[in-house]
């Protein structure tokens, strides 16, 4: 080959690896889009990913219809996924807010299809065009695939741990469709001796530049308005995190705090939650010395544990920085923890729940699980068996824990499932449900090494709702939230422990929440 034809072959090698960087980047922040948006992350990157794989291999099958102007079709097929990725979360968001319900869903998978598809095209094309220049078939496919495999990786690092949490969603659609355009501005001027009619490409170049420009500056301002209208309240400060987004939100004195969309708290009556859910594991302990928190990153179970004088010592253990700094730093969460995780006597911990309990030495007296329900994979690790049976062996003789376990209402098969999991580890157990306005009737399972007596509990300290006259009425369920689960051929639900192999939970909670 003349040095033309090589510098024409490397732009090419350096053209698919780009584009695949821009391609995984896409496929996985379309994922990421179903997760927050949709929910259930397991099954939305599933979804995603093979939609996304399926429509690259319908792509590379209809790029053999490509006979002739193998450099314009590519240069037009980076156009159109420059086009449509970079606008992708900006419309997801759009129809979130205004589409009719279950729009959003085929919308995403409609487009994730659609880049899917368009991807494929590409890399063809560039082996093609790469032999046509004079380059051995067998090593212009094998340099275009390592191209594409090592930018696949490349596109993954960067979605993962800058543009995500860095930039966001929204800005990191447009911002890697720019990319895209800039490769098939490039190859339009490298290649331009072989193109006709170059004004009208050069022009739809620049229509779509200046979209996509205005898109990375001002879109994530617009999408802000549509998330809005997710929430019921104004937003008053929204952060993505390397884990999740957060949101808070603030209307007549109602601050709420939302992660990827799931109600946390609403101040009106989070005293509800956390005096039940801190309170009740506090009254059956006969020490209080040593408390393991795991979650609760908002700080307000740690506000409560901090009225009783004889608390030596707390150890909060979060997974997200993001969600403790901020209870330690916001004006509106400082003011209804009450500082709690500034005290000296908290140490707080940003680890996985899990890892930590596997890895620690201590022993408590008592250990509250305040996680976020179990609705995806990671999550229902925190509600099996082995997880329990690690929160019993940290547990001391004459402890107690608390886990808040969903609504024995609205998921009354997942409450009753989580109850059952935790007796799976030997611990006695008791079952207790609460009101509150905000979430609905929220069940809780208290467990210890002892028997639980509730007519033996008092509640010591000044509280807004909970007292030792009400606790019994926590203990009685309704006829339509009991254990007894019949199905619809009458039958009772015989249920069996969550437990890593056997994840069970996530398909009953998916099941149950699904109408609410």
């Amino acid at each position: 080959m003349n040095n033309e034809a090589v510098r024409k072959s490397r732009v090419i090698y350096w053209a698919s690896g780009i584009v695949s960087i821009c391609g995984i980047i896409f496929e996985v922040l379309f994922g990421a889009l179903g997760s927050y948006i949709l929910g259930d992350g397991v099954k939305q990157y599933t979804l995603t990913i093979s939609l996304f794989l399926t429509g690259m291999g319908i792509g590379a099958s209809l790029s053999e219809k490509v006979m002739k102007r193998l450099i314009i079709t590519f240069v037009w097929i980076e156009f159109m996924v420059a086009l449509i990725g970079g606008f992708s979360s900006f419309m997801m968001f759009g129809m979130t807010a205004f589409a009719p319900a279950g729009s959003d869903a085929l919308f995403l998978y409609l487009i994730t299809f659609t880049v899917g598809a368009l991807t494929g095209v590409e890399l063809p094309i560039l082996i093609r065009k790469a032999n046509e220049i004079g380059v051995e078939l067998s090593r212009s496919t094998a340099r275009v695939l390592f191209s594409d495999y090592a930018g696949g990786l490349i596109g993954g690092l960067l979605f993962a741990f800058y543009l995500r949490p860095q930039m966001g969603m929204v800005k990191s659609a447009f911002f890697v469709a720019c990319i895209n355009l800039g490769v098939a501005v490039i190859v339009l001027y490298l290649f331009r001796y072989e193109i006709k009619k170059m004004a009208i490409h050069v022009t739809a170049a620049v229509v779509i530049g200046v979209l996509l420009v205005g898109g990375l500056f001002f879109g994530e301002e617009m999408a802000f308005s549509f998330e809005q209208k997710l929430y019921q309240d104004p937003i008053i400060y929204m952060e993505e995190s390397s884990y999740q987004k957060i949101v808070l939100t603030k209307e007549q004195g109602d601050t709420r705090l939302y992660l990827n969309g799931s109600l946390q708290f609403s101040s009106s009556d989070e005293h509800r939650y956390h005096e039940t859910l801190v309170h009740l594991p506090m009254a059956q302990a006969e020490s209080h010395k040593e408390v393991l928190v795991l979650g609760g990153g908002d700080g307000l179970a740690a506000r409560e544990l901090l009225e009783y004088s004889d608390v030596e010592e707390i150890t909060l253990v979060d997974l997200d920085p993001a969600v403790t700094n901020l209870a330690k730093t916001n004006h509106h969460l400082l003011k209804l923890n009450e500082g709690s995780l500034l005290d000296e006597r908290v140490s707080v911990h940003n680890k996985d729940a899990f890892q930590f309990l596997e890895q620690a030495d201590q022993f408590y007296n008592v250990i509250i699980i305040d996680l976020p329900d179990p609705n995806n994979e990671s999550l229902n690790k925190l509600y099996t068996r082995e997880f329990y049976s690690l929160v019993r062996n940290h547990l001391k003789p004459g402890g107690a824990t608390m886990i808040q376990a969903t609504s024995p209402v609205f998921a009354t098969e997942v409450y009753w499932t989580i109850s059952e999991t935790v007796a799976a580890t030997g611990l006695h157990i008791e079952n207790f449900h609460v009101g509150i306005p905000s979430f609905g009737d929220w069940g809780f399972v208290m467990a210890s090494r002892e028997p639980i007596d509730v007519s033996q509990l008092e509640i010591t300290k000044e509280t807004e709702f909970l007292t030792s006259d009400l606790l019994k009425s926590l203990t009685v369920f309704g006829k339509d939230e009991d254990r007894e689960i019949v199905n619809k051929d009458g039958e009772i639900v015989s249920l069996e422990p969550n437990t890593l192999i056997d994840p069970n939970l996530i398909q009953k909670y998916e099941h149950a929440w699904q109408y609410y």
